[in-house]
């Protein structure tokens, strides 16, 4: 069995839906808007950051991006990609509950419900710790997480099941299946994901995994938050535009922090 995290160009086909540019330009467009000291943002560390999509583009832009994931195998696959654009990118193998880079930065985020791997609250509130340490005075922490009604809801916000094309590559993607329920005691899942890749017209590649899923509530984070003692909220949103988290169409819980005081 190829776990989905061993297979980084897999596992970016397979989230090949998101739109990384449009996502960057509101990211760059909170800052403006809630940093204390609006002005270009020149540093950025993405955490948990995988085949590192943001970063890249953060690069692109001009911008000194850092990539930090604790797969060695994203870690490298990042590092290519960044090659593969012309860009430079600073990749670090560590963990985001326990890094230490010695720097500051104008913005730091976690994308695409990487918190969900966070198993408790000691170690949520260790990942705030350190995610406050490597803000600058005036810097912006930007967690994007699943919305709260895709695992306590009805009707969840994205779907488990999805198809993505890209040249000559096609991904069928299951990620959670009915009977994966979610823990109500320890609110983990262990969700079953399979991907199903054609490329080339050869025959199909399977990859199945197991990824243990930590869901977190708003008010869960809120908590987290305050135990941190070391960020205070300033925005929630919906999705990438102006959308609350409160609206139905809403589809993802986006919470932008700043270092407290």
């Amino acid at each position: 069995m190829t776990g989905i995290y061993d297979d980084p160009w897999a596992y970016q086909l397979a989230c090949s839906f998101r739109t990384v540019p449009p996502e960057v330009d509101a990211l760059l467009g909170w800052c403006a808007r809630h940093r204390r000291s609006p002005g270009p943002v020149r540093t950025v560390l993405e955490l948990a950051a995988g085949p590192a999509e943001h970063a890249v583009e953060f690069a692109r832009r001009g911008v000194a991006a850092t990539a930090l994931d604790i797969h060695p195998a994203m870690c490298a696959y990042a590092a290519e990609q960044a090659a593969a654009a012309g860009v430079e990118l600073e990749v670090v193998q560590e963990d985001m509950t326990d890094f230490a880079l010695g720097r500051r930065f104008d913005l730091v985020v976690t994308m695409l419900d990487s918190t969900s791997h966070l198993m408790t609250l000691d170690a949520f509130t260790a990942h705030l710790d350190r995610a406050a340490e490597h803000l600058a005075g005036d810097g912006l922490y930007i967690v994007e997480m699943a919305h709260p009604r895709d695992r306590l809801g009805d009707e969840p916000s994205v779907s488990g099941g999805w198809t993505v094309e890209r040249a000559d590559a096609r991904a069928t993607v299951r990620w959670g299946e009915p009977t994966d329920l979610l823990d109500p005691i320890t609110q983990v899942s262990d969700d079953h994901v399979t991907v199903v890749i054609e490329e080339g017209g050869g025959p199909a590649r399977v990859l199945r995994d197991v990824v243990p899923y930590r869901f977190w509530s708003a008010t869960e984070l809120d908590a987290a938050a305050r135990l941190s003692g070391a960020l205070e909220q300033v925005a929630r949103y919906g999705d990438f535009g102006e959308v609350a988290v409160t609206a139905p169409e809403a589809w993802r819980m986006i919470t932008v922090f700043r270092r407290a005081g």
